[in-house]
Order: structure tokens, then sequence, then C-alpha cells
């Protein structure tokens, strides 16, 4: 099986330290290089062999956001990023998930969460830290001129799905990965990434995100449903 190639970048040697030593003792995971500043990190991606960037936003230079951006303008295929982020950084999270991100991460997360979340951003999963969900994921990705659909709409976009979907849209608003969803409902990793690809259909959902904000809009419904 070939691994997951993984480049951290944070300017804090401890942390570039202490996530390489956590990554290196789960299978499958590869730390192929670290990196201190966003300069270092770009030229470490410009060599095309890292899957997964774990990637600080405030570093001196260039900073996270700007790797992002240069990344999604880049002629190559750009990795996976992750953002590390703590708690007071709610707007920069947003900006990086609308610059191309495919997640964020608090840097103080469980072992389990950061290797569970390097695997789900190779797959290209939206990888959503649910201790922190309620506070950045709603409307992240909508457009700054466009005020949040009223909730009466958005229970309206939920009409159209099967209770199993219902299920599996709340699980995908809490973070989960297909491949959690699939050990909590006994189901196939197949039969959940049908069920997840109909749901963004049906609620005209772009992207995983975008869902995932529309579970966290309608958790009140979707909490109910479960209980019924």
């Amino acid at each position: 099986m070939t691994s997951i190639r993984v480049l951290v970048v944070d300017d804090e040697p401890i942390v570039r330290d202490g996530l390489s030593m956590i990554l290196a003792t789960y299978a499958g995971i590869e730390v192929v290089g670290t990196a201190a500043d966003g300069a270092d990190a770009l030229q470490r991606c410009a060599l095309g062999d890292v899957d997964v960037v774990l990637l600080d936003i405030r570093m001196p230079g260039i900073d996270g956001l700007e790797v992002l951006r240069r990344l999604a303008a880049g002629t190559t295929p750009a990795p996976h990023v992750v953002v590390l982020t703590t708690f007071d950084l709610d707007d920069y999270v947003r900006a990086a998930l609308s610059l191309g991100a495919c997640g964020f991460l608090l840097k103080n997360s469980p072992h389990e969460r950061i290797a569970a979340a390097v695997r789900s951003a190779a797959e290209g999963e939206t990888v959503l830290s649910a201790s922190v969900l309620s506070t950045v994921v709603e409307g992240y990705l909508a457009p700054a001129a466009r005020p949040a659909p009223e909730a009466p709409a958005d229970l309206h976009r939920l009409e159209a799905l099967t209770a199993r979907e219902l299920e599996i849209l709340r699980l995908v608003g809490e973070g989960c990965s297909n491949a959690a969803i699939a050990s909590e409902l006994f189901l196939s990793l197949h039969t959940v990434k049908t069920h997840v690809s109909r749901i963004l259909q049906k609620t005209e959902c772009e992207n995983r995100g975008q869902a995932a904000a529309l579970a966290h809009r309608c958790q009140s419904y979707l909490a109910s449903t479960s209980d019924g």
C-alpha cells in the first residue's frame, strides 16, 4: 500500500517536530518533509511528492493564506491542504477554506484525530474539526455580498432527502468522514459515498463543506429526525 506523503509546515519547531513524531507512529503515513515558513513550503511542494500539507496560517514572511493562493495558481496539481489553527483564528479559517484548503484542525487535536484528518484529506474529503464547527463553518463559502439563506429555505432543501440521507447529512455536519459514517451506520464505504453524492445533488450543495454548513444550520431538525 502506498503511504500518504505529508509535509508539516509551522514556524514553531516544537509543533513541527511534535506533529512529525505523532504521524510517524501511524501506518500508511509518511512525513516526507517539514518547513518553517511559506517560502520553504512552496519550494518543497514544487517537487511534486507531497499528498497532504498540514499548514500553519500565521507565519513570518509568506503566511499560510499566501501559500494557498500560490498553490491554487500553480500549473501542477496542488496537494490537499489541512490548516492548523487555534480557537482565535475563525476569520483565517474561513479565508483558507475559500482559497482551497480542504479543512482545518486544532493544533492540540488528539493524535488519532490528526492521523484520521490526514487520511481523509488524502481522499479529497473535507476535514472539519467538530469542536470548532459551530463557530466557523456557517456560511464560510457563501459570497460576502449574499446573505445566508433563511432557515425555512434551508429546511426546504432537505425535503427530498430520505431518512437515511438525513442521518448521513447529520453526521457530515458533525465532521465525520465517510469511513466514520460507514462504521457508525454499518454501511459499506461505497454506499456512504453514493449517499453523500446524492445528498449534494438533492440539496444543491457544491461540495461537502457546503453540505456540512447546511447541516449545521438545520441541526435542530436533523437531531429531531434522528431521535424519531
